[in-house]
């Protein structure tokens, strides 16, 4: 679990950003950022809040274009009308008058264009891959953040895209019901093998789920670190207590240390 050199290759699988800057007015957000996601792999990026993270969310997805730099999708550039990522944002945002059968559905509703008794229909494993079968009726209001996330994170799979982009997904959760989620999905991407690109303030959890870690700097973002994380699958709340998690995270920790302007 060593620090190692950013080397973005344009030609190989999965998800490879090279020199993205993006500037909003006077600001600065994005300087340079350059990294790879392999296909089936789990990527975190690691960064002090309010530093750019999620802008680079929004340059991959076609909200805001980039100022310089590029994308590519298995060696292809990533085209406006291409976007093969089912994003989750900080924020559940599930629609308050739908069930959690209708607002999983609404994924394959929106992202692949199916009427809605056919999505439902579409996505009906996912309650029960998702343990939230037995909520299927109920409204948000109704059920726990926990399960709300479970429901936001379903929605995004039934999207039906194998690269996911998680922006903080645990972030507003307690402490407890955030390493639930954390292994819960560290599970459920065991068994998918989805291409996930996750975005975390949170050292643990990016080491709890990661192949890899890049750190980025305060803002303008740049690429200051890449970590391997070269433990065994599956990840337990056990193993966060090896000497080598914590020297990981101590280095981590180094790292974001260095990133601060104040």
């Amino acid at each position: 679990m060593t620090a190692v050199e950013a080397a973005p290759n344009a030609g190989a699988r999965g998800i490879t950003v090279e020199h993205l800057s993006k500037t909003f007015g006077s600001l600065a957000v994005l300087d340079d950022v350059s990294l790879q996601v392999r296909r089936g792999e789990f990527v975190s990026i690691l960064g002090p809040s309010g530093c750019g993270k999620s802008t680079l969310f929004s340059l991959l997805t076609g909200v805001h274009d980039p100022d310089s730099g590029r994308c590519f999708i298995d060696g292809e550039p990533l085209a406006p009308s291409r976007r093969p990522f089912a994003w989750m944002p900080q924020r559940d945002a599930l629609l308050p008058w739908r069930t959690v059968s209708g607002n999983v559905a609404l994924g394959a509703e929106v992202a692949q264009g199916m009427r809605r008794r056919h999505a439902r229909a579409a996505t009906a494993h996912l309650l029960q891959d998702f343990g939230i079968s037995e909520f299927a009726d109920s409204l948000p209001h109704e059920i726990s953040g926990g399960m709300r996330q479970r429901v936001a994170l379903a929605r995004t799979i039934a999207q039906n895209r194998n690269i996911a982009l998680l922006d903080e997904p645990f972030g507003a959760l307690d402490a407890l019901t955030r390493t639930d989620l954390q292994l819960w999905l560290e599970s459920m991407w065991r068994t998918e093998r989805w291409s996930v690109l996750l975005i975390t303030h949170d050292v643990r959890e990016a080491v709890l789920l990661s192949d890899r870690i890049y750190v980025l700097s305060d803002r303008p973002a740049r690429v200051v670190g890449e970590f391997s994380v070269d433990l065994p699958r599956p990840r337990t709340i056990d193993l966060l207590a090896a000497p080598k998690v914590a020297a990981l995270e101590v280095e981590l920790l180094h790292a974001l240390g260095g990133t601060r302007s104040d």
